[in-house]
């Protein structure tokens, strides 16, 4: 067998595509879970934005159902709305929506210095950790039942 090898330290959006194409197809050819997310509207996807008086986005969640799981993938509200409840309010809004849409688990990551004893009030677990990541903080992966 020939081949060669190149280092770039540069940036390669084509190569980085090529390997995420290879990738998918291996998922889909060993995980049928993998083929078929991947089929039109099988992933559901949850956005509530929450907007001031003024109608300007001043935070909210956006969250994706899959596999009977939701994921949520990105929860903020600028800091004069933290603290108040509507942080518990618009997380139980997702998962009952991902309920309605057939998760049964809820799945998000956060770092230690973001939310994570937020997100333990309102029942999830953790169940990974890499420490001093970043350097002096951990990263956190937490995972609900919803049923």
């Amino acid at each position: 067998m020939n081949y060669n090898i190149e280092v770039s330290l540069k940036k390669n959006n084509e190569f980085s595509s090529y390997l995420e194409k290879m990738i998918r197809e291996f998922n889909n050819k060993h995980s049928i879970h993998h083929k078929e997310v991947r089929k039109k509207e099988s992933v559901q996807p949850i956005n509530i934005i929450v907007s001031d008086e003024r109608k300007e986005w001043v935070g909210g969640v956006n969250a994706d159902v899959y596999w009977d799981w939701v994921e949520i993938n990105n929860f903020w509200f600028q800091e004069e709305f933290r603290g108040k409840g509507l942080g518990g309010l618009i997380l139980e809004k997702t998962e009952q929506i991902a309920k309605e849409k057939g998760a049964k688990k809820a799945l998000l990551t956060t770092f230690e210095f973001q939310a994570r004893s937020f997100y333990e009030l309102k029942g999830y677990k953790v169940v990974g950790e890499i420490k001093d990541y970043p350097p002096g903080s951990s990263y956190y992966t937490m995972v609900k039942n919803l049923v």
